[in-house]
């Protein structure tokens, strides 16, 4: 086949798997995300290949790594600082863990897996990239809270938890996620937005289970976008 037309027709698959992935969002979605990517970093979003962040969590020291190109986390948490790390782990396929005294495990069920994959997806703001990652997006109303008003846009990751993602119509950016798992509800207020290199995104998440439900605080201490090894998001060989 000749070289130029290879070329057209590779260049046409790709445009029209992008379109159809895009598609998935409704065109009022669209527009809401495309407004907050503008608001946060615009076609630089497209720049990162790795995304690290240490901070503390209820208090507890935690570090996270995430894939930004391809499903891929891991988390390790100190509750004592001299001490091992309780370290979690997902690279697309399994969900693993190994305990701070060195014992493995890891599974390939679906629960586990669907919580791993929501946090990954929601923890690199998956739904900015409507050709990436496998989701289903439409717009849900605007909403007020705390004396401010919200585009509401529900987003439906492959194999993970919907959640109901609110944008701040003054500012564009993502203030608040509200995911509904049967009686229970989980919301998460997003704040103190900082610019870290090309892009802009939340320092604060305030997590609240419930009307009556304790808050659970976790704060970004520093943010970098190194790219990590793919190896790191599996379970190593046991020794």
């Amino acid at each position: 086949m000749n070289p130029a037309r290879r070329l057209i027709l590779v260049s046409a698959a790709f445009v029209a798997f992008a379109s159809s992935a895009q598609a998935q969002y409704s065109h009022d979605a669209q527009a809401v995300i495309a407004r907050a990517r503008a608001a946060s970093g615009g076609a630089a979003w497209n720049s990162l290949r790795g995304w690290h962040e240490a901070g503390t969590d209820n208090g507890v020291t935690y570090e996270r790594w995430i894939d930004p190109l391809r499903y891929g986390m891991r988390v390790e948490t100190r509750a004592d600082a001299g001490g091992p790390p309780q370290v979690r782990g997902f690279n697309g396929a399994g969900e693993w863990h190994i305990s701070p005294a060195g014992q493995q495990t890891g599974t390939g069920d679906a629960e586990p897996l669907a919580a791993a994959r929501t946090e990954d997806f929601y923890g690199v703001y998956g739904f900015l990239y409507a050709s990436r990652f496998d989701a289903h997006g439409k717009l849900v109303g605007t909403r007020r809270a705390n004396g401010k008003s919200f585009d509401v846009v529900e987003v439906q990751p492959w194999r993970a938890a919907t959640r109901e993602l609110w944008f701040d119509r003054s500012t564009g950016l993502l203030g608040r996620m509200i995911q509904h798992e049967g009686a229970r509800t989980l919301t998460v207020e997003l704040s103190d937005y900082r610019k870290v290199g090309p892009v802009k995104v939340a320092f604060r998440f305030v997590s609240t289970e419930g009307a009556d439900g304790a808050a659970r605080v976790r704060q970004i201490r520093s943010l970098d976008f190194a790219p990590a090894d793919r190896a790191m998001f599996s379970l190593p060989a046991a020794p």
